[in-house]
């Protein structure tokens, strides 16, 4: 389909929740139900210099803007596609004396766009901005402070050219941002690399359990379909990881996006057993005050792997983990999320620090966790899968390796599609490995003495550390 088309979808108003995008047809598990491009983005503050301001690539040498020195990009072609965007903010920096934050930032090239007359409701524009949601209202005492610092410096900032909005508008723009902003990623979407604007997605309700997903693909946001879809169906995406109590995740909802959940899955607290569940043998469970001090440590535990982390000190985290996943391991059940979260943080920094093998026990049941818990169609369940399937060919282990692989792959075709990056690199691995077990298979022996060799001849290869946040939420909260 062709990017901005919305021959699928057409607004409606709902009862409650205001209003939201319904399919005009019947969807498949799959289907791109539409594709848009970025009314505004601005790269994160902090990779100012490691990601291309154009396409949002992360790149080991990047070329500047000769005029404003802030500015990022991989070439000249980069540079060229982003001067309509940049040609005003380029001059706005140099005015300044300096760059503003990046939401002051990203409502800035709003404005500048809106200025160019470019806010036009359309066949692929279904909503102008000044429609759009802001809460403004809704936000505490605090964040009206700070939002009110944000207009004061965006009026200094900003270059009107002729076009004028007053404090109100300007306060509406920083709303429509901090409710809808979304998370832009790197190239294979495994980083968050900045923050944009896309007026057709913010017209998406929340369900906690959707049937669709938003991917970025290419530059654009994708929003697919997880399982099908009827024609005249209300579309839904998840703004918060599911992987959460139904109460926190309603606390989380209502504090950052102003809505209270009345999805099935909160109202009806669907799962919730299932994420707090402790082991019970010959229909025995652990005592109330057994699982609370396993709680309890888990906590704590969980504070100082924090500190650890921000130190490096990565034997200490091991260790730790260790120590509570013995505790937890006869007293709390393999769905319970501070298992599944020890479990993860185990699996990865013991990848990270190479050993393979203990890293692949831990994968193995967090994705068999994951599995009882998400969607059989989420993104979360599919990355989780994926990198699970790696460890354990790291490992060696090749047949559930290639098993987790080929999982992992059928679930991604269905999120990310078969033209993204990431999807392309699990099509590889799925290659490779199934070659692999062939060879296993044909003469276990054989293929461990070549596996052997080599590993012998490759340099050592240290894997990138571990940074433990994958995107797991839609839209971009201002910290």
């Amino acid at each position: 389909m062709t990017v901005g088309n919305m021959e699928k979808v057409e607004i409606f108003n709902t009862d409650s929740r205001g209003r939201g995008l319904k399919s005009k047809q019947d969807l498949l598990s799959g289907d791109v139900v539409f594709a848009e491009p970025a009314y505004a983005a601005v790269v994160f503050d902090n990779l100012t210099y490691h990601v291309c301001h154009s396409c949002f690539k992360k790149q080991a040498r990047l070329q500047r803007c000769g005029q404003c020195k802030f500015a990022h990009y991989c070439d000249r072609t980069c540079q060229k596609a982003a001067w309509t965007e940049h040609k005003n903010e380029c001059a706005a920096i140099r005015n300044y004396g300096k760059p503003t934050n990046e939401t002051v930032r990203l409502a800035s090239r709003i404005l500048w766009r809106m200025a160019r007359g470019e806010d036009i409701v359309a066949e692929d524009r279904l909503s102008s901005l000044k429609d759009l949601q802001d809460h403004v209202d809704d936000l505490s005492e605090e964040e009206k402070t700070e939002l009110a610092s944000d207009v004061e410096v965006l009026s200094s900032y900003w270059h009107p050219n002729n076009q004028h909005f007053d404090n109100q508008f300007l306060s509406h723009i920083f709303g429509v941002i901090n409710c809808n902003g979304f998370t832009i990623s790197d190239q294979r979407g495994l980083q968050a690399v900045g923050v944009g604007l896309f007026p057709n997605l913010c017209l998406v309700n929340h369900d906690c359990w959707p049937n669709c997903t938003v991917i970025l693909n290419n530059g654009k946001i994708e929003l697919r379909a997880i399982h099908q879809i009827k024609a005249g169906e209300e579309l839904t995406v998840s703004y918060v990881d599911f992987l959460n109590l139904s109460a926190d995740r309603r606390n989380q909802l209502k504090k950052h996006y102003y809505f209270d959940c009345t999805c099935e899955h909160c109202t009806k607290g669907i799962k919730d057993d299932l994420m707090q569940a402790v082991k019970e043998e010959d229909g025995k469970k652990p005592s109330d005050e057994t699982v609370k001090g396993v709680i309890e440590f888990s906590k704590m535990a969980l504070e100082k792997i924090d500190k650890d982390r921000s130190e490096g000190l990565w034997s200490n985290v091991t260790k730790l983990c260790r120590e509570c996943l013995k505790k937890q391991e006869p007293v709390l059940a393999d769905t319970n999320l501070y298992q599944l979260k020890f479990l993860s943080l185990a699996s990865e920094v013991l990848s990270y620090l190479q050993k393979f093998e203990e890293a692949a026990e831990y994968a193995r049941k967090m994705v068999e966790g994951y599995q009882k818990l998400y969607h059989h169609n989420n993104a979360q369940l599919g990355m989780a899968l994926m990198r699970a399937g790696v460890t354990h060919w790291h490992a060696g282990l090749i047949e559930p390796g290639h098993a987790m692989i080929c999982q992992a792959n059928g679930i991604l075709l269905v999120t990310h599609g078969p033209t993204h990056p990431i999807t392309k690199d699990i099509e590889t691995m799925r290659c490779q490995t199934e070659m692999e077990l062939r060879m296993f298979k044909d003469n276990e022996y054989l293929y461990y003495q070549m596996r052997e060799a080599a590993l012998k001849n490759q340099k050592m290869h240290m894997m990138a550390e571990p940074s433990g946040e994958y995107i797991k939420e839609l839209f971009h909260r201002k910290k």
